[in-house]
Order: structure tokens, then sequence, then C-alpha cells
């Protein structure tokens, strides 16, 4: 039969309409799929890379299995766009990321064919096996998928989940997309045959028939019978590892070779076995050029030129990310003790700046932040500075290690928290909101938020030299404020913060990076007669009680501001003015924080408008504290 050259993506609305199509169909309708992202994609941003290595595995799993009835399971989201596409949201990828539109990563809420939300690694095979627990309590016969990617495995919560399943029994469909992994041997011709015979009804159908038949010998030739056959399929397609966690292991196959994934689905969804692991190896980037030749595959892109992979530039100054990095390069050129600690995000954290210049003292521990903290704890209970870069939302993975490895033994690891606040595109899922409140509650732990560049190189200093307890310092995504930086810091007082700008009404004492925001609410205040002193506290713990008590005591109102929920900075000020009295002589104070809602993606300066911490909003709240309800209420109408 001649496969036709009629488009067919147009022809496919929802995957039953793919399982429509003719079998040979297949290979043009997926390389139409591949296309359709890249133009999407480059519109919008995202995460290019990891979409275009799963086009076929996507087509083929959407094919075999009766999605939505069968549950598919993606594992962080960073390759579900092209699932976004053939599950009836093609008109709006151009929305991805974008303020009201398509959310980056799978989420409940926006369509049947994402049964789980994701954003964050290693969380599909448990949450798969709770979706395979529900549907055999409840009685049903439907397929739970789930797909993993191999930088995934190599967090310790997905090995929990694999024996956890794996004891308990259950029907569960486990693939492991290695696009990076070692341990896959070449595959082809041969290797795709085995993984056809070993899911085959033949062959199970054999091995069924032989353990009936060794069911009446003595119990140790019965072990050594299963023991033997696990290994000889092991020793064939590297699969002992899942084996031994009770998983029947297929695989390595083609994940980019319809003609090899589709058969062995089929296989896979006709057995009626315990768990199954399919072993499937892609390339990530696959198909585009740019990508393929790009050293991260273009995993996270910004906009781009479809034909040269050329992506948009930012600014001309340079992003927090960068000005940590470099202050750390210049710390450690001058103390060999510092050490700097990664959880697999090496340019993400910009740490593959330090690791350039100082290889065997940086390390990544891959997706394993409870690991990494625990780890950096040992160094510094062994005298080294530890740093350990990992953005906020992740570093809340590790929050026992931080309170029982660091803080109660009190070990001077350093804690880098890149992404503090909002972020953006990425959503709720990434912003860095409770940094402040889960840290702050610690004991003899010192946490600080820089409000610009140049602060940041100062507050790499200090932690350096904080030898005694531990540190966090905390800086958004995104571009500085354009400041000239000293090439080297200089360590702050601890606990002490500054007075930028001096006035008589209204105090408002920054932490963090809305400071340019606070001071552009300073202005705003003259105009209504009132004038507004504005602080950066620099340090949520130690406060700066001395400050505090004369703005307390100097001003009417007291205003504070900052990138994190309820329960941070303002909470602890709020506590130190109560105990102190202050409270007590007519000061009016208003914490002002993100909302107690997970706010949806949009441009972060919108996202900050709509958390109220902008500088209309700081004056409506002065105003409002004042009782000048009705100006107050004029300027956020």
């Amino acid at each position: 039969m001649t496969v036709t050259k009629t488009p067919l993506l147009d022809q496919v609305n929802d995957p039953a309409d793919l399982r429509k199509l003719p079998r040979e169909s297949l290979r043009q309708f997926a390389d139409e799929l591949r296309l359709e992202m890249i133009d999407a994609v480059s519109a919008t941003g995202g995460h290019l890379g990891a979409g275009l290595g799963v086009v076929e595995l996507t087509v083929a799993l959407h094919r075999v299995f009766d999605t939505p009835r069968d549950k598919l399971i993606w594992d962080v989201g960073h390759q579900s766009y092209p699932h976004k596409i053939l599950t009836g949201r093609r008109a709006r990828m151009r929305t991805l990321r974008q303020g009201g539109g398509l959310s980056g990563f799978t989420k409940r809420g926006e369509s049947e064919y994402d049964p789980f939300g994701a954003a964050h690694s290693s969380t599909s095979i448990s949450a798969g096996l709770g979706f395979a627990t529900a549907r055999d309590l409840k009685g049903e016969r439907n397929h739970v998928v789930c797909v993993i990617g191999d930088g995934a495995m190599s967090a310790g919560m997905a090995y929990e989940a694999l024996n956890n399943a794996g004891a308990m029994g259950e029907r569960l469909i486990v693939i492991l997309n290695d696009n990076d992994m070692s341990i896959a041997p070449p595959v082809g011709a041969m290797s795709a045959y085995l993984a056809r015979l070993v899911s085959s009804h033949t062959y199970r159908g054999f091995r069924f028939f032989v353990k009936r038949m060794l069911s009446s010998w003595p119990r140790m030739f019965r072990v050594w019978a299963r023991r033997s056959e696990e290994y000889a399929r092991g020793f064939f397609t590297g699969g002992t590892l899942f084996e031994e966690l009770g998983f029947y292991y297929i695989g390595p196959i083609d994940g980019h070779n319809l003609d090899h994934l589709i058969p062995v689905l089929e296989n896979v969804r006709d057995m009626d076995v315990g768990p199954v692991l399919i072993h499937a190896v892609t390339k990530k980037g696959k198909g585009y050029a740019p990508a393929e030749a790009s050293a991260d595959k273009y995993h996270g892109v910004s906009k781009f030129n479809v034909l040269t992979g050329e992506q948009k530039k930012g600014g001309d100054k340079p992003s927090y990310t960068k000005v940590f990095a470099e202050a750390l390069v210049a710390e450690a050129a001058r103390d060999e003790k510092i050490v700097a600690i990664t959880a697999a995000m090496p340019s993400g954290t910009g740490l593959d700046l330090f690791a350039e210049k100082f290889p065997k003292r940086f390390f990544d521990v891959g997706i394993a932040e409870q690991h990494g903290v625990t780890f950096a704890a040992g160094l510094a209970a062994e005298g080294f500075r530890p740093f350990a870069a990992i953005y906020s939302t992740f570093l809340q993975r590790a929050y026992d290690q931080v309170v029982h490895d660091v803080a109660i033994q009190s070990l001077p690891v350093r804690f880098a928290i890149d992404r503090a606040g909002l972020v953006g595109a990425d959503g709720p899922t990434h912003a860095g909101a409770f940094d402040v409140a889960y840290l702050g509650t610690l004991p003899n732990f010192v946490v600080m938020a820089a409000a610009d560049e140049v602060e940041l190189v100062h507050m790499v200093a200090t932690a350096r030299a904080i030898d005694d307890r531990p540190s966090a310092f905390r800086y958004p995504r995104g571009e500085g404020v354009g400041l000239i930086r000293p090439e080297i810091g200089t360590p702050l007082e601890i606990g002490k913060g500054r007075i930028l700008r001096e006035g008589n009404s209204v105090a408002i004492v920054n932490f963090g990076a809305r400071l340019p925001e606070c001071l552009k609410a300073a202005e705003k205040f003259s105009a209504y007669g009132l004038s507004a002193t504005v602080a950066d506290a620099r340090f949520c713990k130690p406060l700066d009680t001395a400050m505090l008590r004369r703005l307390a005591r100097e001003h009417e109102v007291l205003l504070t501001i900052e990138e994190g929920a309820i329960g941070g900075f303002g909470a602890h000020v709020l506590h130190f003015l109560a105990w102190d009295g202050l409270l007590d002589k007519g000061l009016k104070v208003r914490t002002m924080v993100l909302p107690d809602v997970f706010l949806d993606h949009d441009t972060p300066e919108r996202m900050y408008e709509r958390a109220g911490l902008d500088a209309k909003s700081i004056v409506a709240a002065g105003l409002a504290a004042l009782g000048r309800d009705h100006e107050a209420a004029a300027i956020i109408a």
C-alpha cells in the first residue's frame, strides 16, 4: 500500500483519530508532529529537546493504549508537548507558558489526558502505582503507563517506587526513556528481536508452562530455575537490576523506530503479569539539527528562529544566576576549602562556570537533593566550605535533611537559593515561595535575601565567612538591575540592614528583590503628602532589631515587602514588634506577601502585579493603613 503524502496532522484531533490512521502512515504523522512542535516552541520558548526525543514514543503510546481510559503519566512534564498536541490542545500550543495559556507541564485541570500533574522529577512511578492500586480496588481493568527519563532515575524516589511496585506485584507499565545513559548496549535489529521475543505470547506461554512443570519440584530447584531465566534475559538485555526489583524487563529497544515500538507495546498491553519495565533508547533533540548539535540538546529555550536555531537574546544585564556563579568563583580562587554542589542543574545554577575553573571541587549529585544536602553536611563536618546551589522549589524535597543533618548539628552549609519568588513561565511548580518560611523557623540559621546584584556578591562573601552555623541567601530568576559589581564581595555584618531613603510617615522595609518597586512606591507617596523611608533588611534571621525599633518609633505605618508566603519575613518582624511592645503604641503594620494561592504562569511583572507586590499596591496598602481607603481603592482600580 502506498503511503499518502496528504498532511495527516490536520486529520487528528485526539488519540481516537490517531488510531484510525493506517499503521504505515505513522512515520509521516510523527514527522509532521515533530515539525509542529518545533514551530510552536519557536514562538513561545520552552522545553524543546525532551519533547523532540519522545515524538515516536508519544505516537506509539496513544496509538496502542486507549487514553484517556488508560492512564498515561509523564514524569517531570518537559517532554509532554507532543502529547499536548495529540490530545486536543494543538490550537492553543502558541499560548504555551503565556498568561492564560497552556502550562509547560502536565496539569490535571487542563485536560482529561493529564491524569497527574508534574513538573518536579521522579514522581511518575509512585503516582502510577497509586493509580494502579486504585484501579484494582475499584475492580477496573484499564492500563497505567508511566514514562520516566534516565535523569529522573537518579533520584531515590524512583527506586523507592520501583521497589514498592515490584513487591506489590500490581499490573503497571513503566517506560524508561533512556536518552543519556551508559547502561544501554547498541540498539538494533537483534535487541529489537529479543524485545519482541520476551514480550510475545509464545515466550510467555512457554515460560508459564515451565513454571507449572517446576511447581512440583523442590523449592531449591524452583528458585534456581527462576534466577537462571532472569539472569539469562538480564545478560542479553541488561535488565537484571529491574528484574531483581520485581519487574519484567523488556529492552532495550529503539525509541524512534515505530516498527519496533508498536509490536512491543501491543505485546505488553496484552500481557497479564505484574509490573513491566520497557527500556526505550531515544535521542534528546531528535530530528532538529540545532538541538542535536547543542550540548544541552536545547533543553530549555527562549523564542528562536526555526531555520537557524538562533535564540532570542535577553538584555545586556547579567542574570542573578551568573552574578552568583562569578562571585563564588572569585571566592573559591582565594579559598581552596570552597566546594560547590548541584543537583543535576550545573548550567541552571551557574555552577558550570565553577566546574570549568575547579573541576575537582565541583560535585553534581544528580536529581538527589536529599543526598546532596547531607553530602554537603559531611563536607562541612570535615572543615570544607560547601555551597549547595539549589532552586528554592527543589530544596523543599530535602527539608528533613536541612533540619536534621545540617541545622541540628549547626554545620556551616551555605545554601545558594536560586529562583526565589515568582518565576514567570514555569508557574507555581517552580515558584520559590516558601523557603524563607521553612528556613526561618530553624534555630541558629542565617537567612539573607539579595535586593540587587551587588548585594548578592556581598552575600556570597558573607556566607563564606560564616563558619559556625548554616546560612542561606536567596535571589530571583532573571536579570539584575544593572549595578556595577565589585570584583570580590565584602562580608556584611550579620543581622544588619540598611536605610536607602529617609522619611517620616511610612516605613517600607524590603526583604529581597522588590527593592526597586519599594523605591518607586516611596516616590509615589509624596504625591499624597506622605514622606516614606525605604529600608533593606538584608536579613530575615537574625533581624536588625535596632533598625526596626527606630522605624517603628519614627513612623505611623510600617510595611514589610517580600517575595514569599505567609510566615516569612513579615511574620518575624511582627513577632519581634509584638514582644518588644511596639505594637502597643499605635503603630500600624501591614505585611505584604504572596497571596495564599498558587499563581498560574505569566510574565513575572504581571504575576507580581496580581500578587499585589508592585509599587502601586504598596502605596495602596500604606494609604489604607492610614484610613484613606478611597484613595487606596482608586489606585488599585
